[in-house]
């Protein structure tokens, strides 16, 4: 049987290949290249530790293709990374055979969340530029992603107790055994002090752990924090389905509706009861209109964002979570009480008022006002309709005008409102599912883990790109713009050469790169 030959490794070549022509002319490793050249590397304020007279340090440029190409391939780590630097040909070409060490590699990430930011928002910018950002239909929502902390190293109040009183059980048994062996008149002096050296051994060792836990316990009442982690200090614990919690970081996104393009996120350590008022404040501001429709799911109903979503102008649906209390009879449930605004009053089902002294009590996260009917005492339904002693008490939110219009919005748009989730969650699905990037690659502290989500985006947001216009038309795209950049360049340092000593020339140059790129018309039909 005849087999496939490879060639000889110790056979000498005649005419040598260079490195270019390994790479096919179409491999996406080429539009990286063409995309970070694009970038003004000046705007984006990339922090590189560089000793002053020391060894050059690396352009920003090649730390950004590497970790670029390392996140549209699966490759976070940057051991790994820094190891595919040496045996990966596209990564050889890409990096002009540059091998930075991991540590050089790692620093880029973790110095730079908010030039990775900027780097994220040109993704976004060539989308609008193709006209790929519909602007009219946003979702928002969140995803849970592990930190490095696991749940051992993570105490709340309670834990800490449990752990304080064990290790005070510990104490009281091993102090009660060493006194015994203080007593004990039948074991031998040599038996008996080694008891002895060990009992105090695990007295002293557990002594140390219980300072450790009575530290953690001050740094909690000191901070006003509920919970503390050790290796992570800014990750938290929380649910991240049904009753399973994870120490993790919740990241908040927004994702337009036309292709499902990401174009905000934001990590945070709190849930997302208070997230959506900020999330639309930001997408106003990148959409530069508040004329779009945004949903949320139930997670997100809280009256202080309805109230922030009604000042930006912005019309939001978001569902409606199920009511905790419910009367004996469904009849009798609050939604089917009639409020008459004009006159502050509630009308119930067996047409008897309940009002309101006007007084306002304080909730956790808001003021309402509670309207009560002495006719409760008298009520043939009044079983039917409270467990209460004294009767029916509603208490009106401050903000219960916004949340009943939102009702009545999703009511009206529940087709609509379905969309969300296919809009939403199709970035998870890719990020999480299929990448695998279910945790957060940095350690310690929140800027870090936004270098790693913007770095997750980016590559997203590109691979999104490459998928809907494919990779030759991005290309083109790149090269065009880079060569308008270069032949008017050219053709102002002809004509301006005169006034560099009265003008500052790397700044114009800088300003007429930016105006190239946003005012570049490209053809409609790619």
């Amino acid at each position: 049987m005849k087999y496939i030959i490879g060639q000889n490794r110790k056979q000498l070549v005649l005419f040598p290949t260079s490195l270019d022509a390994t790479i096919d002319t179409d491999n996406e490793v080429r539009f990286i290249d063409l995309f970070v050249e694009s970038l003004d590397m000046s705007d984006m304020n990339f922090n590189i530790n560089q000793i002053e007279n020391g060894r050059p340090a690396y352009h920003p440029k090649d730390l950004l293709k590497l970790y670029i190409y390392g996140y549209l391939n699966s490759i976070r780590s940057s051991r790994k990374l820094e190891k595919a630097t040496k045996i990966n040909i596209e990564l050889i070409w890409l990096m002009k055979g540059l091998q930075p060490d991991h540590n050089t590699i790692s620093n880029f990430r973790k110095d730079n969340p908010k030039s990775i930011k900027k780097v994220f928002r040109a993704t976004v910018q060539i989308a609008k530029n193709f006209n790929l950002i519909g602007g009219k239909l946003i979702a928002g929502d969140s995803t849970k992603l592990r930190a490095q902390n696991s749940k051992k190293n993570n105490f709340n109040k309670k834990k800490i107790d449990r752990h304080l009183a064990y290790i005070e059980n510990k104490l009281e048994q091993y102090n009660n055994q060493l006194s015994e062996q203080d007593q004990d008149k039948n074991t031998n002096d040599t038996q008996r002090e080694e008891e002895i050296k060990k009992l105090k051994s695990e007295i002293e060792k557990q002594n140390k752990r219980k300072e450790s836990y009575k530290s953690l316990e001050k740094q909690l009442d000191d901070t006003g924090e509920k919970q503390i982690s050790t290796s992570d200090p800014e990750s938290r614990q929380m649910i991240v389905r049904n009753n399973i919690t994870e120490v993790v970081y919740n990241t908040q996104t927004t994702v337009d509706g036309k292709h499902n393009i990401p174009i905000d996120y934001k990590v945070t350590d709190t849930n997302d009861s208070k997230a959506m008022g900020c999330m639309l404040r930001r997408a106003k501001s990148i959409l530069r209109t508040n004329n779009f429709t945004a949903l949320y799911d139930k997670g997100y109903h809280t009256g202080s964002e309805f109230e922030t979503a009604d000042k930006l102008g912005i019309n939001i649906l978001v569902a409606i979570p199920k009511v905790a209390t419910q009367a004996p009879n469904s009849a009798y449930n609050v939604a089917n009480f009639t409020y008459d605004k004009e006159n502050d009053y509630y009308l119930c089902p067996q047409e008897n008022r309940l009002t309101t002294s006007g007084k306002l009590h304080k909730a956790a996260t808001y003021n309402f006002k509670r309207y009560t009917t002495k006719a409760c005492k008298y009520c043939p339904v009044k079983t039917e309709c409270s467990k209460a002693k004294y009767g029916k008490a509603i208490q009106r939110s401050e903000y219960q005008e916004l949340i009943e219009n939102n009702k009545i919005n999703i009511q009206n748009n529940e087709n609509y409102y379905k969309q969300r989730q296919a809009i939403v969650e199709h970035p998870y699905g890719t990020i999480k599912r299929q990448w695998g990037f279910n945790h957060i690659m940095t350690k310690k502290y929140k800027h870090r883990a936004e270098a790693d989500v913007g770095l997750i985006f980016i590559a997203y947001n590109l691979r999104r790109l490459m998928n809907i216009l494919g990779t030759e038309v991005l290309k083109e795209h790149l090269m065009l713009a880079i060569s308008l950049f270069t032949n008017i360049l050219h053709q102002t340092r002809l004509k301006l050469s005169q006034f560099k000593q009265f003008y500052n020339f790397n700044n114009f140059i800088n300003q007429i790169k930016n105006n190239c790129l946003k005012l570049l018309i490209f053809n409609q039909n790619f």
